[in-house]
């Protein structure tokens, strides 16, 4: 069994001040992409570089204390790739490609795994259009690697695709992250584009949320969003097995989505 785990962590120094490390080191995954770092490389070369037994990849933005990717992984890739090609995107540190190409143990000759942060464009109309201008790079993006290989993308996408993904989903319909434009786009990359929701396709219950709100004890009360996806191309997702939200312990306003698949690197 291969184990992928993804997490908004929120700055990785607080969420290692609240116990992330440990169960890291617990949860056995063979990689882990982590999003919204908000470090440079100087604040993760001593303590952050590698974390139980998995090397760390890591895409950062120029702006300090602001966004940042990276993928974990006990295996060695062939390849890592930063970025879109977008010189503004590019900027924010927002998507690391792990190649492992070749590997014998894969029925797939060419296979990566991605950690991507969508832009947020709750702070106003500026950001909210510089989050569909991501989505139109990022379709083309899936499509040409759709073209070429077999992947997974798991991240924190911003978007909560249906009614059942968050829970006051009738008063958030003019809001970033529900709005029929964003909304349209994940439907558009599962039915066009290809690819699988991959916690969908094992989950189809109601009141699955990995983020919540920090006002009004939001998490306590669960009145969440499913913002963090597993999203795989078809025959990669075929091979899912297990999906759980790991509540245990709260390592920042998002929750670890965890996903066992049916093959080895």
């Amino acid at each position: 069994m291969f184990r992928l785990v993804t997490l908004n962590l929120n700055g990785i120094r607080s969420a290692a001040a609240k116990g992330l490390i440990a169960w890291m080191e617990d949860v056995g995954a063979d990689c882990m992409g982590v999003q919204e770092l908000k470090a440079q490389a100087e604040d993760v070369a001593e303590d952050f570089s590698a974390v139980a037994d998995m090397q760390g990849h890591f895409h950062f933005a120029k702006k300090k204390g602001y966004s940042g990717v990276a993928m974990f992984s006990r295996h060695h890739p062939s390849d890592v790739i930063t970025g879109l090609g977008s010189r503004e995107f590019d900027a924010e540190g927002r998507c690391v490609e792990l190649r492992f190409d070749d590997v014998r143990r894969l029925t797939w000759p060419k296979f990566s795994l991605i950690s991507c942060y969508f832009p947020s464009g709750s702070s106003g109309d500026e950001r909210q259009q510089a989050k569909f201008r991501f989505l139109i790079k990022m379709t083309r993006h899936l499509k040409r690697l759709r073209s070429e290989r077999e992947f997974i993308l798991v991240g924190d996408v911003n978007i909560a695709h249906k009614e059942i993904d968050l829970k006051n989903w009738k008063g958030n319909q003019k809001n970033s992250g529900f709005t029929p434009e964003e909304r349209a786009w994940m439907t558009h990359t599962l039915d066009k584009v290809g690819m699988v929701d991959v916690f969908r396709s094992l989950n189809s219950r109601s009141e699955q949320y990995t983020w919540w709100s920090n006002r009004g004890q939001a998490r306590a009360k669960n009145v969440g969003w499913r913002i963090d996806y597993h999203l795989a191309t078809p025959n990669v997702a075929a091979t899912a097995r297990r999906e759980h939200i790991y509540l245990g312990q709260r390592f920042s306003d998002h929750a670890p989505l965890v996903i066992d698949y049916d093959f080895a690197l």
